[in-house]
C-alpha cells in the first residue's frame, strides 16, 4: 500500500527528530513520563497541522516551535499558582526570519554518558525556563539565532540578551565547581605576567 504524502513527510523529515525533542522536552519538565507525553502531544498536533508545514523546510525547529507552545499550554493549565516564569516574557508576538537548516546534537548523549559532570547538569538545570531554553537551543541544539527567534516567538535582540545572561548566569554557578575539578582562573596571572613583561 503506497504511503500517503503526510505519511512519507512524517518518515522522512518529522520522525528523525525525535530524541531532540524529548531531550528538549526532557529540560522543560524534568520527568521522563511528562516529556514522552509532550513530544507525543508535538507530534499529535504536527499531524493535525501538516497542510502548515512546507515539505524541505526546516521541520526540527517547526517541532521545537510546537513542543514550545505545548509545553506553556500544559503548564498554564496545570498551574494554579503565580508563575516562577514570566509567560509574557517568553511569548511575544514577533517572529524571527525564516529558518535554515541546523544540526543534530542530543544533550542526553553528554548528560548520560557522563561527558558532562552533575554539577554541570544541575546548573543549567537550575536556571530559569526562559534562559535554560535559550541555553538548550542555542548551545546544545546548535540552532541558529533566527532560528531561536521562529521558535520562541521573541525578537532576535530578546534572543542574543538572553543567551548573554544565561551564559553569565551559568558561568556564575560553574566557577566554583570549576575551581573543585582544579581548573585555575589564570586571568588575574596573565595580566601580572604581562605588567612584568612591561617593567
Amino acid at each position: 500500500m503506497a504511503k500517503t504524502k503526510s505519511q512519507q513527510i512524517f518518515e522522512d523529515e518529522l520522525f528523525p527528530h525525535m530524541e531532540a525533542l524529548k531531550t528538549f522536552a526532557y529540560h522543560l519538565t524534568y520527568n521522563e513520563e511528562d516529556a514522552d507525553d509532550l513530544v507525543q502531544e508535538t507530534y499529535l498536533k504536527a499531524h493535525k497541522f501538516i497542510e502548515n508545514y512546507d515539505s524541505g523546510t526546516n521541520a526540527k525547529a517547526w517541532l521545537f516551535k510546537i513542543l514550545k507552545n505545548a509545553y506553556i499550554n500544559e503548564y498554564r493549565k496545570k498551574s494554579k499558582r503565580p508563575s516562577s516564569v514570566n509567560i509574557d516574557d517568553v511569548i511575544s508576538m514577533r517572529e524571527g526570519e525564516e529558518p535554515s537548516y541546523a544540526a543534530f546534537n542530543d544533550l542526553r548523549n553528554e548528560i548520560f554518558d557522563n561527558t558532562m559532570g552533575d554539577e554541570v547538569t544541575m546548573a543549567l538545570n537550575s536556571l530559569p525556563v526562559e534562559f535554560r531554553t535559550v541555553i538548550l537551543l542555542c548551545d546544545i541544539e546548535s540552532f541558529t539565532y533566527e532560528e531561536i527567534a521562529k521558535i520562541l516567538e521573541l525578537p532576535i535582540g530578546t534572543v542574543r540578551s538572553r543567551l548573554f545572561r544565561a551564559r553569565n548566569m551559568l558561568k556564575d554557578k560553574l566557577k566554583q565547581y570549576a575551581l573543585k575539578m582544579g581548573y585555575k582562573d589564570m586571568r588575574g596571572l596573565r595580566r601580572g605576567e604581562y605588567a612584568n613583561e612591561e617593567e
